[in-house]
């Protein structure tokens, strides 16, 4: 049996290979108002919510529009390269078919707005696998409050100390621990600068999620 009832996902950075892409929108969306991207501006937005996120924008960059167009903006300009350019992380769409199998339940938990979750999971066929989605517009606080996880694992119907959870940065992964999971730190390019404080601050650290005699063997064994 496993140990865990049920696994949840953060999306971008985590799942996705897709933490360039807000990059690349942030660069457009500030040069579009004669703004450069600040050193700063990543650390600062790390584990907000999408409206959280930009409200931070709206206030720091003095952008006269709502926050509801910004984010409507942000959608627009991300909905095509989520559905067309996006991957999965390696080993990913593999780990989630062998957790289904094994009746373990999937949630997701991100900041992400629901339009460019559902489109990002649709369009890499794999949304159906999901019994619990929670994005950032579903909670009053971001990460690392643990709102949006909690919320999940109600979803899910397990408790906190029965759900494994992935995260890519430490805001999101002190959101999972401060909602009582464990929690795997998994690499990618984008925080490979936090590599010593994602592993110092979770329970576990994957490369990738392939199973293999070479690496990530700890995720077969716990699951």
């Amino acid at each position: 049996m496993s140990r865990f009832k049920a696994v949840i996902f953060d999306l971008d950075g985590t799942l996705l290979d897709s933490m360039w892409l807000w990059r690349e929108i942030d660069i457009e969306y500030l040069g579009g108002l004669g703004t450069d991207i600040p050193d700063d501006l990543q650390k600062a937005i790390e584990g907000k919510s999408f409206m959280e996120t930009a409200l931070y924008f709206k206030e720091r960059f003095k952008i006269s529009d709502t926050v509801e167009q910004i984010m409507e903006y942000w959608n627009k300009m991300a909905m095509s390269k989520y559905c067309n350019k996006v991957m999965l992380k390696p080993g990913a769409r593999e780990l989630i078919i062998k957790l289904h199998k094994k009746n373990i339940k999937l949630g997701i938990a991100t900041s992400n707005s629901r339009e460019l979750t559902k489109a990002a999971l649709s369009s890499r066929e794999i949304y159906e696998y999901f019994e619990a989605i929670v994005t950032g517009s579903d909670v009053k606080h971001g990460k690392p409050n643990p709102e949006i996880y909690i919320k999940a694992a109600e979803l899910l119907d397990v408790s906190p100390g029965e759900c494994l959870v992935f995260e890519d940065v430490p805001q999101g992964i002190l959101a999972a621990k401060n909602a009582g999971m464990t929690v795997c730190a998994v690499e990618d390019e984008y925080s490979r600068g936090l590599a010593d404080e994602k592993k110092m601050l979770a329970d576990y650290f994957a490369s990738d999620y392939h199973i293999d005699v070479r690496r990530n063997l700890w995720i077969q064994e716990i699951i």
